[in-house]
């Protein structure tokens, strides 16, 4: 089978919006190439391994495990990361949290990044500020070993530590403070569908509304905030009110929520004015 082939082949078989690009995505990493390899070297002839190697991804992938996992890597903030089915895969519209983080991060800043995961967002924080200090936490150890893979093979400095939230660092002041906490409501029928269903569900769901987690951070985030520190969160596409007023009512100041490229609400942040 050509590499042309087994292309069709492949987008022949799978579901979804993009079964060209998840087929070139599975091709590639069966091959070890690029995909400009793939276009360049339409007539080269896979190996019987290669062949039923691409048939069984193809096959999960049909199944429906996300392309991220079967991989075992996405790119983020162009870094290329680790991931498994112990972290969520990072999202391109996450690039807006840390947009929205950098325009706010002292160039030799403190930023604490909760509920890192696969490191995603620190590690894009630390990309652009190498001068900052970038702590990231995650109340799963599974995830960390992630985030440290992440770390080490980029070979950029993170200070990672295994929190629930703020437990682990008492006494430490940030500049400012990032999440893309677990936001969706624990009924939510978004959670049995497409990739999300191979995701780790405590990254996924907070409590009847969502808001479990976000209230328990803004109620504590006020004791690590340097005065004129910033709180970021990513959120649900419906929640830019309720975490306004949440931030709000905290005694937060500045009080905003940026919207996605595509129109929804996907940010909102707040700064921290009180000195104690």
């Amino acid at each position: 089978m050509t590499i042309q082939e087994a292309l069709q082949h492949a987008m022949a078989s799978l579901p979804g919006d993009s079964p060209k690009l998840d087929a070139e995505v599975l091709l590639g990493f069966v091959l070890g190439q690029s995909r400009t390899y793939l276009y360049t070297w339409p007539e080269r002839e896979l190996s019987a391994t290669q062949q039923s190697l691409l048939e069984e991804l193809v096959a999960r992938r049909a199944s429906g495990t996300p392309v991220a996992y079967l991989v075992g890597e996405r790119e983020f903030w162009s870094l290329p990361l680790q991931v498994n089915e112990h972290t969520l895969i990072p999202r391109p519209e996450t690039e807006l949290l840390v947009e929205q983080a950098l325009a706010r991060l002292p160039r030799s800043g403190r930023a604490l990044d909760l509920g890192t995961g696969t490191g995603a967002i620190a590690l894009a924080l630390v990309s652009e500020r190498p001068d900052a200090e970038i702590w990231a936490v995650d109340a799963s150890l599974e995830a960390l070993k992630v985030a440290r893979a992440n770390v080490e093979r980029l070979g950029l400095p993170v200070q990672l530590v295994h929190s629930d939230w703020f437990a682990q660092v008492s006494g430490q002041r940030f500049h400012l403070i990032v999440s893309n906490p677990p936001y969706i409501a624990e009924a939510d029928p978004h959670l049995g569908q497409g990739d999300v269903r191979f995701e780790p569900l405590t990254a996924l769901a907070s409590g009847r509304d969502g808001l479990t987690d976000i209230r328990q951070i803004v109620a504590r985030a006020p004791a690590h905030l340097h005065p004129g520190g910033w709180l970021l969160f990513e959120h649900g596409y419906d929640q830019g009110a309720p975490v306004r007023e949440l931030l709000t009512r905290a005694g937060f100041s500045s009080v905003e929520t940026v919207q996605d490229y595509g129109g929804n609400d996907r940010v909102t942040l707040g700064q921290w004015e009180h000195h104690d």
